[in-house]
């Protein structure tokens, strides 16, 4: 079959490829919008021994979240879409586990790395459905959040190891 300007967008991808990786990348937004306020909400309500550490890892942590929160928006936009925006919308494509008034330290830090686990479910299968249609900005962009997210989940399960 042969491919007609009409099927492929300003970028030189298919049209239709793209909007599923766009939609594909709002479900990664919302989850990524859960993440940021768990991590929000363990950071305010830590409590214990190693608050200081775990305080100052958590906001370093959301702090990282919202950046990436940000890059997935642009890159929907990008791809000639629109990034989900209300909480409604986070909600109903959420695959995350709600923290909720959690305080203690390894608690919080199992809630980092079963999300952490989730996103690296999310991004891969974006990485994948990138790499098929060559949108190398779109795949550039997973491999650098997996990269990153592998060495936080390998930081939070070495921390949590020592509590065993």
């Amino acid at each position: 079959m042969k491919t007609t300007e009409k099927e492929i967008n300003i970028l030189g991808l298919p049209v239709k490829e793209a909007e599923v990786i766009a939609a594909e990348l709002n479900i990664l937004l919302s989850n990524f919008q859960v993440y940021y306020q768990n991590l929000r909400g363990i950071h305010w309500n830590i409590r214990g021994k190693r608050f200081f550490q775990l305080h100052v890892k958590f906001e370093e942590l959301y702090n990282d979240a919202q950046v990436k929160i940000d890059l997935v928006a642009e890159r929907v936009l990008t791809l000639g879409f629109t990034p989900l925006h209300t909480f409604e919308d986070y909600i109903k494509n959420n695959k995350l586990t709600v923290g909720k008034n959690i305080s203690k330290d390894t608690e919080a830090v199992h809630l980092v790395i079963a999300s952490i686990a989730d996103l690296l479910k999310i991004e891969r299968v974006i990485l994948e459905e990138s790499a098929n249609i060559n949108d190398e900005g779109t795949n550039s962009m997973m491999s650098d959040f997996i990269k990153e997210q592998e060495k936080t989940m390998w930081m939070m399960k070495a921390w949590s190891e020592e509590e065993i």
